[in-house]
């Protein structure tokens, strides 16, 4: 039903690397949640009513939640299909990022209700009724929400959504939480057992389980995550490939939501080549970028003098000084400052992250090195974690 309703509403939608296709497959995905979750709200309240079940009217409560979290991420898709502006003139892409963490807080909430009542019925348990038309209801909701997770996985997939896996993610919890409550009636209904309160307990531990891990997954690319390694790569792979590159350092991506990347990056160019040839190779590399990753970039040319044999002579002893503080340290953008007054050798030096020496005693370390091992340079040192 997806596939057709997204060729019937949504332009091109096969081009799901365009914002406009973007929003329409967000707003798609939370039509038809709002619509289904509502029925499942309307069946499940019903037969729970009816049979006077603390674990089946929760979940039908769960279910309207579910109702409201579609509401939010179709609200989400659309403020984040909103035009770049002067007071976001980056867009506003990260409210997906909000709609998911939303999403993930009302999962988390419905799961404490949940647990909540659950304890009250072990505390004072009550006979359950049984009914078909319950069982029938039950089994029906749990079909419905296969079939939920499944498209709301693949619309996840195909836009790279954040909000859809936390959608699709609630689903699976709901079939879980379901199946059961389905399970408890049974039970009841032939053995006499007072399950529902224990039934509730168990369901609403996954749904709580699902909640933080989802909100984990939406509040890292908020809090500014690692970019995507295969980006990166990709990145690196265009950079180092382009003719008059020499080498590239200083990458860093800033994420303002899916599709709205911002990269920076230096990279080093002969110094003996003419300020338009090189402004000329940056600017085509930078077109390039965008054409085939879809990032806006800004890249910091840093001239090279490959015909300085004292600064490569330095700079291999200032590396093996590195390598001897951790071995995964390295440097980039090593030059030789010569002036009227005492020369300096200037350079980044790379320490990864794991390094426990604060930035400050790196570079105590290193202006010592320079002063005591290459005496008559000043040091210029800027240190780089990785």
């Amino acid at each position: 039903m997806i596939t057709l309703l997204s060729r019937l509403f949504i332009p091109d939608h096969e081009k799901t690397d365009l914002p406009e296709v973007r929003r329409r497959y967000g707003v798609l995905s939370g039509t038809v949640g709002i619509f289904l979750n509502l029925i499942l709200f309307a069946g499940k309240l019903s037969a729970g009513l009816l049979v006077r079940s603390v674990a089946v009217t929760a979940d039908a409560f769960n279910n309207l939640s579910d109702a409201a979290s579609s509401v939010i991420t179709l609200i989400g898709f659309k403020l984040a299909g909103k035009r770049a502006d002067r007071d976001h003139p980056f867009g506003h892409g990260r409210v997906e990022y909000i709609a998911g963490l939303l999403i993930s807080i009302s999962i988390i909430m419905v799961g404490a209700d949940l647990a909540k009542s659950s304890l009250n019925r072990i505390i004072s348990p009550v006979q359950t009724v049984y009914s078909r038309a319950a069982v029938v209801v039950l089994a029906a909701s749990i079909a419905v929400k296969l079939y939920m997770f499944f498209y709301n996985r693949d619309l996840a997939d195909r836009i790279d959504s954040v909000a859809l896996r936390s959608t699709a993610m609630d689903s699976v919890s709901d079939c879980a939480a379901t199946f059961a409550v389905l399970i408890c009636q049974l039970l009841s209904a032939n053995f006499g057992l007072h399950l529902d309160g224990w039934c509730g307990l168990a369901v609403s531990l996954f749904i709580l389980h699902t909640g933080i891990r989802s909100a984990f997954d939406t509040v890292s690319p908020l809090l500014g995550q690692a970019p995507d390694p295969a980006l990166t790569a990709r990145i690196e792979e265009i950079v180092l490939h382009t003719e008059g590159i020499l080498d590239m350092h200083d990458l860093m991506i800033h994420d303002y939501g899916p599709g709205h990347q911002v990269v920076s990056l230096h990279a080093e160019i002969p110094s003996d080549f003419t300020l338009m040839h090189a402004h000329d190779i940056i600017d085509r590399l930078e077109t390039k970028l965008d054409r085939e990753l879809g990032v806006m970039s800004v890249i910091h040319m840093d001239p090279v003098d490959s015909k300085d044999h004292q600064a490569h002579l330095l700079r291999t002893r200032v590396l093996k000084k590195l390598h001897s503080m951790d071995p995964e340290a390295g440097l980039h953008d090593f030059r030789i400052l010569r002036g009227d007054d005492m020369p300096a050798v200037s350079f980044d030096a790379q320490f990864p992250f794991s390094y426990k020496e604060t930035d400050e005693s790196i570079l105590l370390a290193l202006t010592d090195y320079i002063s005591l091992e290459l005496p008559g340079y000043q040091a210029i040192i800027r240190v780089d974690r990785v």
